[in-house]
């Protein structure tokens, strides 16, 4: 884990190894720690955990290895999943739930479940995924520090 500290931002930044299951769930326990120790709303801190969990067990799962990048800002935080390969044939496929691509072993593990975009994308305010084929996949997210204008109460 990495740390940066500018004079309007914090940067978090953690590899993610492929198959790696049992460190998997690791970066975002340590970003729900950190957002903890900076006074962050419980129910931001809640959105952030599972959009990085998500993005850490989908490049576990699908990817090569990649890296998941946390940058705190008073308005928002920004978080960036990226992967080294194979990319996503498919992106709008991919973002319907319940749809999967991983082997029958994830599946035993309890993983696979075609939940990990969808889930993303409902956890933050501004969702973008870009792909290419063979070579990596960022997913980009962006979760509001507004605490009254919070519209994903319900999820």
């Amino acid at each position: 884990m990495e740390n940066k500290i500018s004079s309007e931002s914090l940067k978090l930044e953690f590899e993610v190894a492929k198959e790696d299951f049992s460190r998997a769930g690791e970066a975002s326990s340590n970003i729900k720690k950190v957002l903890r120790q900076l006074g962050i709303d419980a129910q931001i801190i809640r959105r952030v955990a599972i959009a990085t969990y998500e993005a850490e067990i989908n490049i576990v799962i699908h990817s090569e290895g990649g890296k998941i990048t946390l940058y705190i800002y008073p308005e928002f935080i920004q978080i960036t999943a990226a992967d080294k390969g194979p990319g996503i044939e498919n992106i709008e496929l991919a973002m319907k739930e319940g749809f999967s691509t991983a082997s029958n072993r994830v599946r035993e593990l309890g993983f696979g479940a075609g939940m990990g975009l969808p889930n993303m994308k409902r956890c933050c305010d501004t969702f973008t995924i870009e792909s290419e084929r063979g070579k990596s996949t960022v997913v980009t997210m962006l979760i509001n520090m507004n605490k009254g204008g919070d519209n994903h109460d319900n999820h």
